[in-house]
């Protein structure tokens, strides 16, 4: 099945590592140029080399008020056209709803939500028709996530903004849609297993609950991104796609 990515341009935060590095692969893979963003300006230049010369890393954080303009300029300085952008932005601080500080609550807006907000509302302006507005969002949109207090209070609020969103520049053909991931295999979640004092244990209790008992991969978060973000899903718009092995059982 051609995905209709061949010189298509999309815009990936955080995408030197997890899953909007296997995004990217998955995109470069398929024929799509990509610009890549992180804040560290090693790390990130690290995973343009090695996405190929379809990629180009610029170093940014998304709670920077300019970034939003600055990557939208980058795809079309560097590589001629821009179509579309997937917003993953890193895990706030863990923590409960007692124990976290304002300064993390806070910290947490600026990056996780505003940020977001800010790159998609900038990216959609830009956007004609057949563009997209990607965002990787979590399970805890529906369902909180113990111990991830912060990231339980924005996700949702992000998948309602992207609800929004969709309404309002669908009938310009542009699209707007979220990914919810849950146990995927990445740096982030390990650590987050180690927070309960037995990596190993909380692993196999998580599993048992998922349907197909296994963690999934970057790469199978990757390509179902991939897919989401080409012409080839091009009639659907405002969806929030779980990528968690079943493990959300509601409708």
């Amino acid at each position: 099945m051609d995905l209709g990515l061949k010189d298509r341009v999309y815009v990936v935060t955080g995408g030197s590592r997890g899953l909007g590095r296997a995004t990217a692969e998955a995109l470069t893979a398929d024929g799509a140029k990509v610009v890549v963003s992180g804040r560290d300006e090693k790390s990130i230049t690290a995973a343009a080399a090695e996405l190929g010369p379809g990629a180009h890393g610029v170093a940014a954080d998304n709670a920077d008020p300019a970034v939003a303009e600055q990557l939208v300029a980058a795809a079309k300085e560097r590589f001629g056209r821009f179509d579309g952008i997937l917003i993953s932005v890193g895990g706030p601080a863990p923590g409960s709803a007692a124990g976290n500080t304002d300064e993390q609550w806070r910290t947490a807006f600026e990056s996780v939500f505003l940020g977001a907000v800010r790159l998609a509302r900038t990216a959609a302006a830009e956007l004609t028709e057949g563009g997209v507005v990607g965002f990787v969002l979590s399970g805890s949109v529906h369902e909180p996530i113990p111990g991830l207090t912060i990231s339980n209070g924005l996700r949702p609020g992000l998948a309602g903004f992207a609800k929004s969103l969709a309404d309002e520049v669908g009938p310009r053909g542009v699209r707007v849609l979220g990914l919810l991931p849950s146990r995927i295999d990445t740096d982030r979640v390990r650590e987050l297993d180690a927070l309960s004092g037995d990596a190993e244990a909380a692993r196999a209790a998580n599993e048992s609950r998922i349907p197909l008992r296994r963690y999934g991969t970057p790469e199978e978060f990757g390509r179902t991104a991939a897919f989401l973000l080409s012409p080839a899903a091009s009639y659907l718009t405002g969806v929030m796609l779980p990528v968690d092995g079943g493990a959300r059982h509601g409708f």
